[in-house]
């Protein structure tokens, strides 16, 4: 890193990592700034991460995933001491950044971030209506189309008329076992 004046201010900062090391990399660096004495530069490390819901073997669950994978957000003071403890930990690929020189991340992307961490319950998010047709992509009727009869939005449940046998049969499904067509 060149000997540039660098800002001795407190900011949180892009690291790319090599996808699915995030985890490993959070950990190795929290004990390179111990080792090292680097907690008075190197205060905070997310690897940031959101709830989803998801229907495995019929069942729905909620997940964690990563918001950005191959991504971490560390909150430093960049020094050449700083820099080169963090971009030499292994597995981090760089800083998000022109050239060699770190930009930081707004003040309002992390309070936002921060946030969408935050939710314990992942709301629904269902885009179809009364009358949309859908195609079934889990469960029995798998394949099928149909068209939407009701939607449940609080509980995230969709019914679903399919014709089968010459007439048309509702079908109580999750919002989850459906695609728009």
């Amino acid at each position: 890193m060149s000997k540039q004046k660098i800002a001795q201010t407190r900011n949180w900062y892009v690291l790319h990592t090599y996808s699915g090391y995030e985890e490993s990399v959070s950990k190795n660096l929290k004990q390179r700034i111990e080792s090292l004495g680097m907690d008075d530069k190197i205060f905070n490390i997310i690897v940031p991460k959101e709830k989803k819901i998801k229907i495995k073997k019929g069942k729905r669950k909620v997940t964690e995933e990563k918001i950005y994978p191959g991504y971490i957000l560390v909150e430093m003071i960049v020094t050449d001491d700083s820099w080169y403890v963090v971009r030499n930990t292994p597995n981090v690929t760089g800083f998000i950044g022109a050239g060699t020189i770190p930009i930081p991340v707004s003040k309002e992307e992390i309070e936002s971030l921060k946030k969408r961490m935050e939710v314990d319950e992942p709301q629904y998010n269902i885009d179809v209506e009364a009358g949309d047709m859908v195609k079934i992509t889990d469960g029995p009727f798998k394949d099928f189309d149909g068209q939407v009869s009701e939607v449940d939005e609080e509980k995230g449940k969709i019914k679903v008329l399919v014709n089968m046998f010459g007439r048309d049969t509702p079908v109580e499904l999750d919002y989850l076992q459906i695609k728009k067509l």
